[in-house]
């Protein structure tokens, strides 16, 4: 039998070329990945703090609960950050935040750093933290809750329409858009607001050492900028992220220099990776932002229940 050296000399060759292109792909597929999803704890990373944004209107959202679950059970992340900016939003958003904050806190270090705003729900978010750090000129506190309704009887009225209702008992619906409240409608509501109320001032006291009469007193749904915040114990010392990783450092042992990832909730069904979703965000922010005062007005409309949220009145 006989062969060709320089035919086996080629195909040798060929092999070793597809098996490095093969191992190239391969390798820049991975670091693709990697710096794809390295921070949304889908594939392994290496030992670092998480920061998680907490911006806009706060409502009930499971994925980001879920989130701080993940985060509390990823061995690689050593801390996380909440950078806030948020004037609040319903109540139990608010609450459910918090719950799923304290469950992460319970396993490893939390802090909060507050953006322009860090109001209402936006401060329950901040109190779950075991650190608060804010800016001179953040806007925070607004400690307090809140019902609305428009009412429409004396426009009613006026164009003669009049609204009949059949109902199981005096205080269902109440209270209505389409006549006066009663007495004992109006009674009611604000035993609803109490009852929230007293839950949130109950926080703010236990998480910011407060006695009971101080935690009343600045919980009078007044805002607070930062320095004043920290005067008033409401949040403890001026500055940024930088101020959050050193007291990291300082008191709960974490080395100095692990990198700061950004984590973002998996949503599923917006067909968008977490990162991607989260840049396109940020991208229709930047085109839009002379639309920001109208889109916070309409999505207030479309909180329903309980809220804490603070945002000016427009004139």
């Amino acid at each position: 039998m006989s062969y060709d050296a320089d035919a086996l000399t080629d195909r040798r060759r060929l092999k070793r070329r597809l098996f490095f292109w093969r191992f190239g792909a391969i390798a820049a597929g991975a670091a693709a990945l990697i710096a794809l999803f390295g921070g949304t704890g889908i594939l392994p990373h290496r030992a670092q703090i998480a920061r998680v944004e907490i911006n806009g209107i706060i409502t009930d959202d499971r994925d980001l609960q879920k989130l701080m679950g993940k985060l509390a059970d990823d061995r690689a992340v050593k801390a996380v950050i909440l950078s806030i900016d948020s004037p609040g939003g319903t109540t139990t958003g608010a609450e459910a935040l918090y719950e799923s904050v304290r469950r992460l806190a319970a396993k490893k270090p939390v802090v909060a750093t507050l953006g322009t705003v860090a109001a209402s729900g936006g401060y329950i978010a901040a109190i779950s933290a075991d650190h608060i750090v804010a800016r001179g000129n953040t806007l925070t506190g607004s400690i307090g809750v809140l019902f609305e309704w428009a009412q429409f009887s004396t426009l009613l009225d006026k164009i003669g329409v009049e609204m009949r209702e059949v109902k199981s008992a005096p205080l269902k619906a109440e209270p209505n858009p389409f006549h006066k409240p009663s007495p004992e409608a109006l009674a009611v509501t604000q035993g609803l607001i109490s009852s929230s109320y007293d839950w949130f001032l109950g926080l703010v006291a236990e998480r910011r050492k407060l006695d009971a009469a101080t935690a009343r007193k600045l919980g009078d749904g007044r805002v607070f900028t930062g320095w004043q915040a920290v005067e008033n114990r409401l949040a403890d010392e001026i500055g940024g992220e930088e101020q959050a990783l050193k007291w990291l450092t300082r008191t709960r042992n974490i080395p100095a220099g692990l990198p700061v990832e950004d984590w973002a909730p998996e949503r599923p069904g917006e067909g968008l990776t977490p990162l991607g979703a989260r840049a396109l965000g940020q991208a229709l922010a930047a085109g839009v932002e002379a639309l920001a005062g109208k889109t916070l007005q309409t999505k207030r409309l479309t909180l329903d229940g309980l809220t804490s949220v603070w945002h000016p009145e427009p004139r």
